[in-house]
């Protein structure tokens, strides 16, 4: 028999119990599926990430407490002991070379009037924010250094915060009730997106010295440090290392440029993207099990079928490869039905949820399955080629 021959008589075998076929694929379909789409959703995250930091600017420091990778206290976690002294000691012994922002951080309830927004980010950022990282304001102002410097309750909000407690109505010159406070929006920020549940968009930024005496923060969770040209990055990591290292061991604080915030972020997205597709790769392993199984079965079944086969001049390899098309075969429509679901499904996650399919996930999905049907289909197909054909024509 021909490999043309063979193949047909494979498909005719498939086509001949549709309903085994379809549930044999399912597992392939299942796995295929799902490693293509926790793929699509990891590789969403680290390009929704990426491109946040990049829009920050390429000049962009950013000073985080404890140190990335370094020692924990016996807690298990990282002590921060960054105070706004430092911010003012870079920014006095960085001046001309970089400006500096400092920045702290809590989640809050605000309200208006009947509307309420649950679990919105506060920052206190310092007047020179916007200077020192590039955001975008499409209503209003960003409060001046003389409100900052008086501990004025104004506001600038996000774009979900003006949803949440205005819709479409006015949002500036309104007040607004943060924790119990009462503040002013004077501006509102422009889009920034959401991923995997977090709005980013839901925050509202106001003076340092007012969030900082509002929620009690004597630490800051971050100081922002903008090197004057992309050049001088490094001199300046350098620098504001040293400054820091006068008061603070380096295990109490990390410098990271943009380029080493990418790079962390590379690395564990890498890892989460190989987990995840071990994880639904798994489910590929467990099809392979039923298409050997249901394989098994078809060989047990149509061993009268082989007998003959044999008996007519068909050779041993020409049932092996009959059976081995076969399984390759369902393993193959599983995963082709498979990517087009798994693209289909990021496509419908991707209007709520940031979403990216590489190329490279949908071609090591597909020659996972390929490769799948191959290791599974021999056992039943080399069984096949053994039998006897006078002992196959006497099975009833």
């Amino acid at each position: 028999m021909d490999f043309l021959e063979t193949t047909q008589s494979a498909l005719t075998a498939i086509l001949a119990n549709r309903m085994r076929s379809f549930l044999t694929i399912l597992g392939i379909v299942i796995g295929v599926t799902s490693v293509i789409l926790l793929i699509s959703l990891v590789s969403g995250l680290q390009t929704f990430i990426t491109s946040q930091i990049q829009g920050l600017g390429s000049n962009l420091l950013i000073v985080i407490p404890g140190r990335i990778g370094g020692a924990r206290s016996p807690g298990g976690v990282q002590a921060n002991r960054l105070v706004y002294q430092d911010a003012i000691n870079l920014r006095n012994k960085l001046d001309g070379e970089a400006d500096v922002s400092a920045a702290i951080q809590r989640n809050a309830t605000l309200k208006y009037g009947s509307k309420t927004d649950k679990g919105a980010a506060v920052f206190g950022v310092e007047a020179n924010y916007p200077e020192v990282i590039s955001i975008k304001i499409t209503e209003g102002r960003f409060f001046r250094q003389s409100e900052a410097d008086s501990s004025k309750k104004v506001a600038v909000i996000g774009p979900t915060v003006k949803s949440n407690l205005f819709a479409s109505g006015k949002a500036l010159n309104q007040t607004i009730d943060v924790a119990g406070l009462k503040y002013i929006v004077i501006g509102v920020l422009g889009p920034r997106g959401a991923v995997f549940g977090i709005d980013f968009d839901n925050s509202i930024y106001v003076p340092f010295a007012s969030a900082e005496r509002q929620f009690g923060i004597e630490n800051l969770n971050t100081i922002y440090i903008s090197a004057k040209t992309a050049e001088d990055v490094k001199d300046v990591q350098k620098r504001a290392q040293g400054i820091l290292g006068k008061r603070l061991s380096e295990d109490e604080f990390t410098v990271q440029t943009q380029e080493q915030t990418l790079s962390t972020i590379s690395q564990i997205t890498g890892v989460l993207t190989a987990a995840l597709g071990g994880i639904a790769a798994i489910s590929l392993i467990v099809g392979g099990i039923g298409i050997m199984n249901i394989m098994l079965v078809s060989v047990t079944e149509r061993t009268r079928e082989i007998g003959l086969r044999k008996a007519v001049g068909a050779k041993p390899s020409d049932i092996r490869n009959q059976f081995l098309i076969e399984a390759v075969t369902l393993s193959g429509i599983g995963g082709i039905i498979g990517i087009i679901l798994g693209i289909g499904l990021s496509f419908i996650i991707g209007r709520f949820f940031t979403t990216t399919v590489p190329i490279w996930s949908v071609a090591l999905a597909f020659s996972f399955s390929m490769l799948v049907g191959i290791i599974f289909g021999v056992a039943p197909a080399i069984r096949a080629a053994k039998l006897d054909p006078i002992e196959a024509l006497r099975h009833e």
